[in-house]
């Protein structure tokens, strides 16, 4: 990989692994030496810049995306051999589609990710609602993978809503959403009820 921000995409995508394997590589077992950081960033509407401009091939930035690291709160991508930092302005996916598999005891939420892999919102793959400062709303987000978190789109958290329903939790009356057995608590269902 290039050090620093030097080379081109080119370098740096020729040194990523290619081997041919289904799903991101195993990049949680990998620890190479840090080689300092490179001018990428992936903005909060999900898109790739990299010297500041935007990476137009989604195979590109599909595999970058394969070989992104979270530790902490900094993002890295990693190969056996070398680790680079780039920013994160928010979540490094986006949820852009989401469908309700029915079972035969609870639906499953399926989620694609701007990067076009399918994730099924559940206990290893939850969801999660964070106050938006700017609204007084709520930002939901879905975790993909170790750390690694999609933010889920306006159309998108309405739809769950639609799906929304009021529990008892812990003693509380709350709003929130079910998917593969798990309960995902949106709000208290007195302030939802306020805005009904």
């Amino acid at each position: 990989m290039a050090k620093t921000g030097q080379g081109s995409l080119e370098a740096i995508s020729a040194s990523l692994p290619r081997d041919g394997r289904k799903g991101p590589p195993p990049v949680h077992l990998w620890n190479p030496p840090f080689c300092g950081d490179i001018d990428m960033r992936i903005a909060a509407d999900g898109t790739w810049f990299y010297m500041k401009t935007p990476i137009g091939r989604l195979p590109l930035v599909k595999l970058f995306a394969s070989v992104l690291k979270r530790e902490d709160d900094k993002y890295f991508l990693v190969t056996p051999v070398e680790k680079v930092g780039i920013t994160v302005d928010d979540a490094p996916f986006i949820a852009v589609e989401m469908k309700a598999e029915t079972g035969k005891e609870c639906d499953t939420l399926k989620f694609r990710t701007n990067v076009d892999d399918w994730v099924d919102c559940g206990p290893d793959h939850p969801l999660r609602f964070e106050p938006e400062e700017n609204t007084g709303g709520l930002k939901p987000y879905l975790h993909v993978r170790r750390g690694l978190w999609a933010r889920v789109t306006r159309a998108l958290f309405y739809d769950l809503v639609e799906r929304g329903e009021e529990r008892v939790v812990e003693g509380r009356d709350v709003f929130g959403v079910a998917s593969a057995g798990a309960f995902y608590v949106m709000a208290d269902a007195s302030a939802v009820r306020e805005f009904a």
